[in-house]
């Protein structure tokens, strides 16, 4: 049986009426949930259904990761995984505070699933299989937002350890988007396509599901944008999972996004370094030479942000924290 827990990282308080709803929802189903917090967080915090974790219960932790982590950044998620591994998860699902479950993301996942297949096609706006509108996901490349779309194989079995839920709504687009096009967007159901070798599409960390072996792969840089974090994970995590044998699901919509208020021009200014970047990032990852298997999984990781830390995307002292993380991960999934 697998153990899923959901992981959230939020400066809410208790009486946030989603994570109420969350929370309830959760304990009916049987998912342990924890929420993550930082510096703006409530002095005070308590949810039944709710494992809420402040910044000084975070750096109590016998995690090296969770003091070096800098605080009023979206990656303090990375305790969260770490709390849940450290419990014994299996899958680990995670969301944000401002989408709201639809009674399909309390269902149970399996990490083989049918799904329509999808290899060395490049960059694949995967936004295009479940609706007609023009509409691309944040992260995606905007050189290739006009590319004609790759067709899909025919639905077979497919391993999938990784895998993006839409959100209805108000999906997770761009700045670039959100300025200039239209809102809200309900995908269509029904379609499940999985992206293989060197076929890349940017998923977030909104509506995510992670499966045992692709633990090491949840990692959040602390280092770049807030906007890009997920984003740039997305490219490591793909362009590891190839090496595994593994390919990223994308399938329907299983959480409806009611966004939370944003500064559109200051989401602008911090998704710049992605605008201008995110076309080489894919192409630099993809150039280089990673060994196979799940073994080498974290000296990968290390090969693939020492190769960001040189394109001057991200600071050198990230190494530090992946260095931390990864001692941690090693030592909770060989227990």
């Amino acid at each position: 049986m697998e153990k899923p827990f959901l992981i959230i990282t939020s400066i809410a308080d208790q009486d946030h009426p989603l994570l109420k709803t969350i929370a309830n929802s959760a304990k009916a189903n049987n998912i342990p949930f924890i929420v993550i917090g930082d510096t703006k967080s409530p002095e005070t915090f308590h949810l039944d259904g709710c494992a809420f974790f402040s910044i000084e219960k975070q750096r109590a932790l016998p995690f090296r990761l969770s003091g070096l982590l800098p605080t009023g950044h979206y990656a303090r998620k990375n305790v969260g995984y770490l709390i849940a591994m450290s419990k014994g998860a299996t899958v680990i699902i995670e969301t944000d505070d401002d989408n709201n479950p639809l009674p399909a993301f309390w269902e149970p996942r399996t990490k083989q699933t049918k799904a329509h297949p999808i290899y060395e096609k490049g960059w694949v706006n995967c936004y295009h299989y479940f609706t007609d509108q023009f509409i691309w996901p944040r992260g995606f490349a905007l050189e290739h937002i006009r590319d004609p779309f790759p067709g899909t194989g025919q639905e077979v079995m497919v391993y999938c350890p990784i895998q993006q839920g839409l959100a209805d709504g108000n999906p997770d687009v761009d700045a670039l988007y959100r300025l200039l096009l239209t809102l809200p967007v309900t995908f269509e159901k029904g379609t499940r396509v999985a992206l293989g070798n060197k076929s890349i599409c940017p998923f977030n960390s909104q509506n995510t599901t992670w499966f045992r072996e692709a633990f090491p792969l949840l990692y959040l840089p602390s280092y770049c944008s807030f906007r890009m974090t997920d984003i740039w994970r997305s490219f490591v995590a793909q362009r590891i999972a190839w090496t595994c044998g593994w390919s990223v699901l994308f399938h329907e919509s299983t959480v409806w996004q009611d966004r939370n208020v944003h500064n559109l021009m200051k989401d602008f200014r911090d998704e710049i370094s992605g605008y201008t970047h995110n076309e080489e990032i894919v192409s630099q990852l993809l150039s280089l030479e990673l060994k196979p298997g799940t073994a080498n999984i974290p000296s990968n990781m290390k090969q693939c942000y020492e190769r960001l830390i040189k394109l001057n995307v991200m600071e050198a002292s990230e190494m530090d924290l992946l260095e931390a993380w990864l001692a941690d991960v090693g030592s909770l999934l060989n227990d």
